[in-house]
């Protein structure tokens, strides 16, 4: 959860004057291992803004995936994963968010 940084500032703030760090993490219902992260940012210097989230672009454009299932509908998902440079689970993932099922074998016999 990311707190605002006046937020931040209060917790600190109240610390200061005088109070624990239990009693603090109660109070604002944060936990002290937060309080602590937030001390050490204040004595580096550090801003106590929110941290920005570096994330990835996506390796599997959707409609790229739609392609090469419906060129290839007998791959295997490794296979299909070397094809977009990730690994077969991330391809599982982007099919299930697809809605794209894999192709069931019907001739096989079912046991009980």
């Amino acid at each position: 959860m990311a707190y605002e940084r006046r937020f931040k500032e209060r917790v600190i703030e109240y610390l200061t004057e005088g109070h624990s760090q239990k009693g603090t993490a109660e109070t604002f219902g944060i936990g002290i291992t937060t309080i602590k992260e937030w001390k050490k940012r204040i004595a580096k210097k550090e801003s106590l803004e929110p941290k920005k989230r570096n994330r990835k672009p996506k390796k599997i454009l959707p409609n790229e995936l739609k392609a090469y299932v419906a060129v290839h509908p007998d791959a295997y998902l490794s296979e299909i994963g070397e094809q977009f440079g990730c690994t077969g689970e991330t391809v599982r993932q982007a099919l299930k968010n697809l809605n794209i099922t894999r192709k069931k074998n019907d001739r096989l016999p079912r046991t009980r």
